[in-house]
């Protein structure tokens, strides 16, 4: 068997792994467990009451978390014209059209997001659809838009993430830094689980939310107890 490290030994210790936790217990632990030397990043695990091998039950979207994620991410956007001004304008990293298709095609893959507006799309589906595979921009997740200059400033000021549904039903989002008060990472679980309740499919039976583990990039998973969570965006 492989030999944990005292520190990992340690922070797990200090987790009942038998206990479902209120969202904000489960916050604090998160906090007092991650010990690295570098400012983790939260993330959550929501496993879903839905089976994404049917088109009528994948979850899919994007929401802005109100004090956003800490992470700074590389944004790309096919745009032309004032589009593509407005896109520059707002702190897109690279602009372009058929030039930023060919720069792709040619192994070009410095960007964390890749956005379009409407009238680039069957340019982007003929010439890079099996390229891009799953960072194709679609309308579904928010990044075919002719809100451009808005989506880039959401995107620069680390306020908007994108979700979707994996093959064993569970959804991983980052919801902030290690270092933001307690009280921000609430409001940013809140506001994720508010988004992932309000995109539940309509073919989707019985309970929707059936896990949730929070944890940090190095720390061990906190389970919180999904009713209490969904009292939560109840209220909101």
């Amino acid at each position: 068997m492989p030999k944990h490290s005292k520190r990992f030994l340690e922070t797990t210790a200090a987790v009942d792994r038998t206990k479902v936790y209120e969202p904000a217990e489960a916050v604090e632990l998160v906090k007092k467990t991650s010990t690295a030397k570098f400012d983790e990043t939260v993330d959550v695990a929501v496993r879903l009451g839905v089976d994404p091998r049917h088109g009528d039950q994948v979850v899919r979207g994007t929401t802005n978390l109100p004090y956003g994620t800490g992470k700074v991410r590389r944004v790309a956007v096919f745009a032309r014209g004032e589009k593509a001004q407005e896109a520059a304008e707002a702190g897109a990293d690279v602009v372009g059209a058929e030039d930023l298709v060919q720069r792709i095609q040619g192994g070009w893959r410095e960007f964390d997001v890749l956005l379009a507006t409407p009238d680039m799309m069957p340019v982007i589906g003929r010439a890079l659809g099996r390229t891009l595979g799953p960072r194709m921009p679609s309308p579904r997740s928010g990044t075919v838009t002719n809100d451009i200059g808005r989506v880039v400033r959401d995107i620069n000021g680390a306020t908007r993430v994108e979700y979707r549904v994996e093959k064993a039903g569970i959804i991983h989002s980052p919801i902030g830094k290690v270092s933001f008060p307690t009280e921000h990472l609430l409001e940013n679980f809140n506001a994720l689980l508010l988004a992932l309740v309000r995109a539940r499919p309509a073919a989707a039976k019985g309970r929707y939310l059936r896990g949730i583990t929070l944890s940090s990039t190095m720390g061990p998973g906190v389970k919180i107890d999904p009713q209490r969570a969904q009292q939560l965006t109840e209220r909101s």
